[in-house]
């Protein structure tokens, strides 16, 4: 998520082009993210309905995941290396994030799958209590594989490592131990293939039930468009598990292109992905939508009254 290296650097042009898209991006994903929260926590209708509740979730996640890279990045260029410690805060925050967004669509996917699929039994099944105990499970299953980096790399590495070296930020510069790449590849897997698994049963059991159900035409059209937007948002964020061998070929093919092929994956998989929930949320669901635009249009009569 870094696009700098220690044998290429940006030219003064290329790195101010970059960091204002970047920064760009920041702010108009972080102005919509703050929006759909500011939406759900005025009203309490959402408190008690568990896709909300697992939307906004998402959404806060994808906030603070898109502001800890962003942070990295412009360091990167700002300072080049930083202290290891604050290193490990970044990357391990960067991690935790980044494989919680393609679990918690997961989630949601059950969720839309139980509500769809099984209707008379969804209020007995998803309960609010159940779906914050879903979340702390999402949260344990995304941290803990990633953190026992930390602890094998303060077992190993003397407390000076911590406070005085200061390293380009990459998640290899600080969690150095071979095992542990051997470790973060075989987690990838098993992460990717459970969530393409869910992904794929729940997708075409919604999808069926959606064309059974549907009596319009218009209404089976918008349900397939939903389910088509899930899927290409989580092959998306499903991407983050693989990037990194597609990012070793693609510099394979392309020597001297590293830094675009950095730039362009930390924009496919770690930004793009952030785009598609505002849509499917705030600009295609119903009940939402209503509450979203209830709320500017209270924003608007308080500003010229």
């Amino acid at each position: 998520m870094n696009t700098t290296s220690v044998l290429y650097r940006d030219t003064f042009t290329m790195a101010l082009v970059k960091n204002l898209i970047v920064v760009l991006i920041w702010l108009v994903l972080t102005y919509i993210n703050c929006t759909l929260a500011a939406t759900f926590f005025r009203h309490q209708t959402f408190y008690a309905d568990p896709r909300y509740i697992l939307f906004i979730h998402m959404v806060i996640n994808d906030g603070i995941q898109l502001t800890v890279t962003f942070a990295l990045f412009i360091l990167s260029y700002i300072f080049y290396k930083i202290n290891v410690s604050l290193c490990c805060f970044f990357v391990l925050v960067a991690v935790f994030t980044t494989r919680n967004t393609p679990v918690s669509l997961a989630g949601m996917a059950i969720e839309r799958y139980i509500a769809i699929c099984k209707p008379l039994h969804y209020s007995q099944i998803c309960t609010v209590k159940r779906t914050y105990a879903v979340i702390g499970l999402i949260w344990f299953i995304c941290v803990a594989p990633d953190i026992t980096d930390l602890f094998v790399t303060l077992a190993t590495e003397p407390i000076s490592f911590f406070q005085h070296n200061s390293v380009f930020c990459l998640r290899e510069s600080v969690f150095k131990d071979p095992i542990l790449a051997q470790k973060r590849k075989a987690f990838d897997i098993i992460y990717f293939s459970c969530v393409f698994l869910t992904l794929v049963f729940t997708y075409l059991k919604i999808l069926f039930a959606a064309r059974a159900l549907s009596t319009a035409d218009t209404s089976a059209q918008k349900a397939r468009n939903t389910i088509l937007l899930h899927g290409v948002q989580l092959a998306m964020c499903l991407l983050s598990y693989i990037s990194p061998s597609v990012e070793i070929v693609l510099h394979v093919i392309f020597p001297g292109r590293i830094l675009e092929i950095r730039f362009a994956n930390y924009l496919i998989v770690y930004i793009l992905p952030r785009f598609l929930s505002p849509i499917i949320y705030g600009a295609r669901d119903k009940k939402f939508k209503k509450y979203l635009r209830m709320d500017q249009n209270c924003k608007d009569f308080k500003r010229y009254v």
